[in-house]
């Protein structure tokens, strides 16, 4: 078992950097298209067959040293029956979306184990395919509950904001009802046999600093609370470049960062005990070879030697991004002395 990445999560980690890539399994790979013709995207999210399958695509394509379980963060979301689906250039959409506190009232009460029981089988069969650590993940309790708010993708969250202004105690337990949910959801995800775990938070970078400690950070905290003790903790979330000092304060094992920041100067915020994640902007990957390797190669000889480093981007893969820029990332990572 190729182990860089747990050794990094640790902050224990003597080789080289590990190396895999959010989105990693996705759009741009052209085995993962062959796939999409056959089935839509949600039936690929709900069979643990395919779950298994796009999972590993890149793990063979590319030889990253972790792969993420293929799946989304809206499955706990959908599990309420609020309905989703998914449009060609819109993204994700709920049919159902939150519009006031007796909304919330009426959801259903859900057993996510039953629920989402696709995404554990997806896992156990995964385990014994693959010599490289599989990282589970879930939505932070924020973003599930803007996009439960906004019905879709939504840049400016106005409804979510105005919401969590004017109605802050029924915001906090739409909240609380949801990282409840994820801590199950992570717990089935590492019973499964996952040996690390990410909460993303894509929606947090629209908070000021004081609502991000009090809407955002605080739940993110509550789960790695309950799931550190079991396996390390990566936590992601836009604007982790300004927010990094205060998600120090929740001690996840690890924190991912965008490319807003010099990631060199990061180690002086985040203390050597929890790893640092990132950061290269995945528009590189559309700029010439060398370009590209140039800037890999920076980041790398930024954190050179540094034991709980781990390289990836600062946000997912992009759907157009050449597949021969992938490789030669990888390739960058792992020839890097």
């Amino acid at each position: 078992m190729n182990r860089l990445l747990i050794d990094a999560l640790h902050c224990r980690n003597l080789g080289r950097a590990p190396v895999w890539l959010m989105r990693q399994a996705g759009r741009y790979m052209p085995e993962y298209r062959a796939l999409r013709k056959k089935h839509s995207f949600l039936e690929m999210c709900h069979n643990p067959e395919l779950i298994a399958e796009v999972t590993k695509l890149p793990i063979t394509a590319f030889g990253m040293d972790a792969a993420i379980l293929f799946s989304d963060i809206l499955v706990i979301p959908e599990a309420f029956g609020i309905g989703l689906h998914f449009e060609d250039g819109a993204g994700p959409i709920i049919d159902r979306p939150l519009n006031s506190p007796a909304d919330i009232q009426a959801l259903p009460k859900v057993d996510m184990r039953h629920s989402l029981n696709y995404v554990t089988e997806g896992i156990r069969l995964l385990i014994p395919e693959l010599k490289v650590p599989l990282l589970g993940f879930c939505g932070a309790p924020f973003t599930l509950a803007s996009y439960m708010i906004e019905g879709k993708s939504n840049h400016n969250l106005h409804k979510t904001k105005q919401w969590m202004l004017r109605d802050p105690e029924s915001f906090h337990q739409l909240l609380t009802l949801l990282s409840d949910h994820a801590i199950t959801y992570l717990t089935m995800q590492i019973e499964a046999g996952v040996q690390a775990v990410q909460v993303f938070d894509s929606w947090a970078n629209v908070l000021t600093h004081h609502q991000f400690r009090e809407f955002s950070l605080a739940y993110m905290q509550k789960i790695v609370e309950k799931i550190k003790p079991k396996v390390p903790v990566i936590l992601f979330c836009r604007g982790s470049s300004t927010f990094a000092p205060e998600m120090v304060k929740a001690t996840p094992s690890c924190i991912s960062v965008d490319w807003n920041v010099d990631i060199g100067s990061l180690r002086s915020v985040v203390p050597s005990s929890i790893a640092i994640q990132g950061n290269l902007d995945p528009d590189f990957l559309y700029a010439p070879i060398p370009v590209l390797k140039k800037e890999v190669t920076r980041l790398l000889n930024a954190m050179n030697g540094d034991p709980g480093y781990i390289f990836n981007l600062g946000h997912g893969i992009t759907p157009e991004t050449p597949t021969e820029a992938v490789q030669a990332l990888v390739n960058c990572v792992k020839e890097h002395p």
